[in-house]
């Protein structure tokens, strides 16, 4: 703690006249560098935590937590009974039959890939992620067994409208005289949906679910089968548990995998991206902090006579060292609360701040290919805010302990020799 001596001291030091002013600079210079180090990276992983999540949000509301497949190519029959009992296991929540399948859709000469997906009808309803995320059209006639679901980019791409007609195009046709052809219909687009995930809004066809089984001849020869069988659990943290348990109990004739494993490669970038961007953001800390440094002693240079008066005053070294500690920690509080306040109100209006920018410069700065998102997400964690406020105290506090060690040395004699 202080004394009301030293805090005299340290504030009346931080005060620079006239021939003192480069110092004030230096120390202006360091506590705006400790600031935009500590809002930034409060922004960068706030923003590595949004994506995450978004990612994570879009994944597992689509595709399941642990998604079951068959070991041949006829798709799983007994799909029903299959999945009453999957759903019965500790720790999952429902288990979903779907059909899918990767096609051709075509419209007016322009074509794109995609994958077709397929629910029952009360499965879809569960599927908060595409019911409330529908932009055009009803899903009245898609209930109804009439039309396909697709994408709002997907249409966008493809200049498709509420009331045309998409036609699917399968690889795996059927053998004819003429040699194999291509399985080729047209389906009447009803709605369109926009999840915010580029992938997704350009590349996913919803279709009925019988109809998808007739299309992907999973019907033929009396037959009923699904492709595979997506399984939602209570915990999306737990899924690698329950794909475990659900591959004991199905044994060899059916494979089975978690998101994370799905999607491991995704979400290995991002913590990558995320770890990079963490240790080269920190270095801004790091060289504002050897402002500090060289703002102290250029300081104690300076303030050598007033030292020495100070020490033959009775001043003790733990007073004087702890008056220059005070002067550098005081920068480095200053710049981190800035700092603070700075980022978290720049996290807390990330995508605001990315349509005005967009605005100014008149072309997108996030660009939905690169990183499958249609926004730039962000979402504050209390824990890591701390951490970079108390690693950027820290190193402020370590940067003053030098200075303020040469000047608690100092010999008063040899200060005031030539004075």
């Amino acid at each position: 703690m202080l004394t009301s001596f030293e805090r005299m001291m340290a504030f009346r030091y931080l005060r620079a006249r006239r021939e003192e002013g480069l110092i004030s600079i230096i120390a202006l210079f360091s506590l705006i560098g400790i600031a935009l180090g500590v809002a930034t990276l409060i922004v960068v992983l706030a923003v590595m935590n949004g994506v995450r999540g978004e990612l994570i949000k879009s994944i597992v509301g689509l595709e399941g937590h642990v998604t079951i497949y068959a070991d041949s190519s006829k798709g799983i029959s007994d799909y029903d009974d299959l999945a009453k009992n999957i759903a019965a296991m500790t720790g999952v929540k429902s288990a979903m039959p779907k059909v899918e399948g990767q096609i051709m859709a075509s419209y007016k000469g322009s074509a794109t890939g995609a994958m077709v997906s397929a629910y029952h009808i009360g499965d879809l309803k569960q599927k908060e992620l595409i019911r409330q995320r529908i932009v055009a059209g009803d899903m009245g006639a898609f209930e109804r067994g009439e039309g396909v679901v697709i994408g709002k980019r997907m249409a966008e791409k493809m200049g498709l409208r509420i009331g045309d007609d998409i036609t699917l195009i399968s690889p795996e046709g059927r053998a004819t005289v003429a040699g194999l052809m291509p399985r080729v219909k047209a389906y009447r687009v009803v709605a369109l949906f926009s999840i915010g995930m580029f992938a997704y809004d350009s590349g996913l066809i919803l279709l009925p679910f019988e109809e998808a089984q007739i299309y992907f001849k999973l019907k033929d020869n009396g037959g009923d089968a699904v492709s595979t069988i997506e399984v939602m659990g209570k915990d999306a943290e737990y899924a690698p548990e329950i794909a475990r348990q659900i591959a004991e109990r199905l044994g060899p004739k059916f494979r089975v995998y978690d998101w994370k494993s799905s999607n491991n490669q995704i979400f290995q970038a991002v913590i990558v991206q995320r770890n990079v961007m963490f240790l080269i953001l920190m270095l801004i800390i790091v060289v504002a902090s050897f402002n500090i440094i060289s703002s102290l002693i250029m300081l104690v240079r300076e303030k050598g006579r007033d030292i020495a008066i100070l020490r033959t005053m009775g001043a003790t070294r733990t007073s004087i060292m702890r008056i220059f500690i005070a002067c550098g920690s005081f920068v480095g509080v200053m710049g981190t609360v800035a700092g603070v306040a700075l980022g978290l109100w720049i996290a807390s209006n990330t995508e605001n701040i990315q349509l005005w920018l967009e605005s100014m410069m008149g072309h997108k700065l996030f660009a939905d290919e690169l990183y499958f998102l249609s926004h730039l997400p962000a979402k504050i964690d209390a824990f890591e805010v701390i951490v970079v406020a108390v690693m950027a105290l820290l190193l402020s506090f370590l940067a003053t302990i030098y200075p303020a060690r040469r000047a608690a040395r100092l010999d008063p004699a040899e200060a005031l020799r030539y004075e």
